[in-house]
């Protein structure tokens, strides 16, 4: 089932996510539902936050970029209670965009290697070190668990100048092709 987005401005996005078990109800199919809803939405990563469920968890699927680098032709990944031990590498500012602020797309410094420990779907404990986009996209969803939204990290003025646009977000006066869960709107 595909399900609403939560836009920029929701309170659930705010919150620090908790960890979860393996007997969260209802766990296979909220992961299935949540890579259908990221896939209609043409994302690349989505967080439970962004479905309106603040817990620890982000689904993530860097097939797309397999033409770049062939090792991502089978890269589809379920991350449940991930915890980053560690951020390396030169830093690099790469445009990303995120399924709850539409339409807006930033560079964004991220340190190009990661080391993570997480749990697959069937809870199966994993400690593993990811570079490239493969770290950019799970960086990204990592801090949506963490309550932090991309425009959180760029500087004082680039806040600013989208200040309007981000309201338009929270208001609901953008368009998108996806459902879409408006705080503010009237």
């Amino acid at each position: 089932m595909i399900l609403p987005v939560y836009a920029y401005g929701s309170p659930v996005l705010k919150k620090v996510a908790e960890v979860i078990t393996a007997e969260y109800a209802g766990l296979s199919q909220l992961i299935s539902d949540m890579f259908e809803t990221m896939w209609a939405a043409d994302g690349v990563g989505l967080a439970a936050p962004q479905i309106g469920l603040a817990i620890r968890l982000f689904v993530m699927d860097a097939r797309v970029y397999s033409e770049e680098d062939p090792a991502l032709k089978d890269f589809k990944k379920v991350f449940i209670n991930a915890h980053i031990l560690e951020r390396t590498g030169e830093e690099e500012l790469i445009q990303e965009g995120c399924l709850s602020i539409p339409n807006i797309h930033e560079d964004i410094l991220r340190p190009g290697r990661i080391r993570i420990q997480y749990l697959d779907e069937d809870f199966a404990e994993h400690d593993e070190w990811y570079e490239g986009m493969v770290a950019r996209i799970i960086q990204h969803e990592y801090d949506h668990l963490d309550g932090i939204l991309f425009p959180e990290l760029l500087s004082p003025l680039k806040k600013r100048l989208l200040k309007g646009k981000l309201r338009d977000i929270s208001t609901g006066k953008i368009t998108v092709k996806y459902r879409m869960v408006f705080p503010l709107k009237k």
